[in-house]
């Protein structure tokens, strides 16, 4: 059994450090990243997940971003620890956050990923829609969380400018 709850300040090094052992060293190097440098998470949508010890058992955060200067969020990274994987924890994160989405005013969210694994959650791939190199295209996917989000967006993903 977990709760997931938004993340506060006082988790950032727990989640850091679960990220650091769910995805590679260079993971920092990576688009999605200079997309976020700078820019603060969406508060109330990025959680985690405790088991009923208080431990970490897995994260999500999400990035407000521009795309064809629209707002959208960036959904990611979301990591669940080795130990816990194949309960479940993934889709709970998901699921639970993108649920809070829309009643905070997103209407599109997009994210790169795993085509396989994000389409049982609505997501599809976004063909006019452009990650800063190196993004493989094929695992830029989105969702509209409102009918019709996605119609006529279309363009380069910059950076969110307050």
């Amino acid at each position: 059994m977990y709760t997931i709850i938004p993340e506060t300040a006082e988790d950032t090094h727990e989640v850091e450090a679960l990220y650091d052992t769910c995805f590679a060293p260079g993971r920092t190097a990576l688009s999605s990243y200079r997309l976020r440098d700078g820019v603060a998470s969406v508060a109330g949508l990025s959680q985690v997940a405790r088991d009923a010890d208080g431990i970490l058992g897995g994260a999500i955060r999400y990035w407000p971003v521009l795309v064809g200067g629209a707002p959208c969020l960036l959904l990611g990274p979301v990591a669940v620890h080795p130990t816990r994987q194949s309960e479940g924890l993934g889709r709970a994160l998901i699921e639970e956050s993108l649920r809070f989405a829309e009643p905070l005013g997103w209407h599109r969210v997009m994210l790169v990923g795993d085509a396989p694994y994000y389409t049982r959650f609505g997501f599809a791939p976004l063909k006019d829609v452009e990650m800063p190199p190196p993004t493989n295209p094929d695992r830029v996917l989105g969702r509209a969380l409102t009918q019709g989000a996605w119609d006529g967006v279309t363009g380069a993903v910059t950076r969110w400018q307050d």
